[in-house]
């Protein structure tokens, strides 16, 4: 038996596995004989204890067969094992077309999972392949939080999600390629596994809130000055589905960014591929994260013209949206006519920019 090249979008194909009694073809109708997840494994199973002439439900209910399906998963673990271990670098450069059947095999294989941990991997923004051991040791020193806890960065999208990415790496956080079919439900499963392990979208919060520590930053505004930029922003945006929250940053981090809570966006993504038994639909949830001590911040604050103020809101607001590749029809349009207003717009469809300031 082999693993297939997997085509563009995880292409399967079943009923490539036959099944023989002493050379004689029985079935290629191997569904209960052969354990689902290695279903879509390609080759031949030639058996003296296959009876002939039978039904396929007598195939799934005979004891024979039972002990085949467990010495086949048996067998494939050992065997990637193998590979593993005598030629790491071989195993690393095929490792794209097993990891989905072993990531599946570990979801639903006890006795396959307790094997495969040793050589499923890892692979990180960086193509650096790690086994689940090696990556929790590289990640430890920066990546526990103020309980003890290992957090675990991970990007489904590094393209789309680049500018949360960025700010992670500039932070000395390493982050994981999760951008599989069945990722989703693999890293909640290893949550389960693994002792004080979680797993967090870098957009999940802000790169200072990614990780707790123990410092905390103070904020340069008041209770009531933040209380009225949550007023101001809520006004301008008037969207039920986005939450205005302000905290202390960094004032080199954004001035506003826009975060997916992890909880609700891993339940919406699983619902989504049929995950929780199909729940169905799930809301979309965000953050809006004002930082209260970026100098942009303080100039809205400060500002007493009251269109300037809510033009600038705005801006911060599309510039959170479209780090997100959420800004798309009429706002992308109205962002760009308001970026070249605010650049002495008038000049610009001459081929001047007029930079005030």
């Amino acid at each position: 038996m082999y693993f297939p090249k997997l085509k563009g979008g995880y292409e399967f194909q079943k009923n490539k596995i036959q099944l023989y009694s002493r050379q004689v073809f029985v079935t290629d109708s191997v569904e209960g004989i052969v354990p689902e997840f290695l279903m879509h494994l390609h080759g031949v199973i030639d058996s003296p204890d296959i009876p002939l002439n039978v039904s396929r439900s007598y195939l799934q209910s005979d004891p024979n067969v039972k002990k085949i399906s467990s010495y086949i998963t048996k067998k494939v673990g050992e065997k990637l094992s193998e590979l593993f271990k005598e030629n790491r670098k071989e195993f690393e450069e095929k490792w794209e077309h097993v990891s989905v059947f072993v990531k599946y095999g570990m979801l639903s294989d006890e006795k396959f999972y307790e094997k495969a941990k040793e050589f499923c991997l890892l692979h990180n923004t960086e193509k650096q392949l790690f086994t689940i051991d090696e990556y929790k040791e590289k990640i430890k020193a920066l990546q526990t939080d103020k309980s003890e806890n290992l957090t675990v960065l991970y990007t489904s999208n590094a393209d789309a999600q680049h500018h949360f990415v960025q700010a992670a790496r500039d932070r000395g956080y390493d982050v994981l390629m999760m951008d599989s079919i069945i990722d989703n439900h693999f890293f909640s499963h290893l949550e389960s596994k693994l002792e004080k392990v979680s797993f967090k979208r870098v957009d999940a919060d802000t790169v200072e809130h990614l990780i707790e520590k123990e410092e905390k930053k103070e904020s340069v505004l008041s209770k009531r000055e933040e209380e009225k930029l949550i007023a101001l922003f809520k006004e301008q945006i008037n969207d039920p589905k986005i939450t205005v929250v302000v905290k202390p940053l960094s004032p080199d981090d954004q001035p506003v960014t826009i975060t997916r809570p992890e909880f609700t966006r891993r339940m919406r993504d699983m619902a989504a591929t049929g995950g929780y038994g199909g729940m169905g639909f799930m809301p979309e949830e965000y953050n809006l994260v004002v930082n209260a001590n970026h100098p942009l911040i303080g100039n809205i604050i400060n500002e007493e013209s009251k269109q300037k103020k809510e033009s600038l809101v705005n801006q911060l607001y599309d510039l959170a949206l479209l780090s997100q590749n959420m800004l798309k029809g009429s706002k992308l349009t109205d962002f760009v006519k308001r970026s070249v207003g605010m650049m002495g717009g008038e000049s610009a469809g001459k081929g001047k920019i007029i930079l005030d300031g």
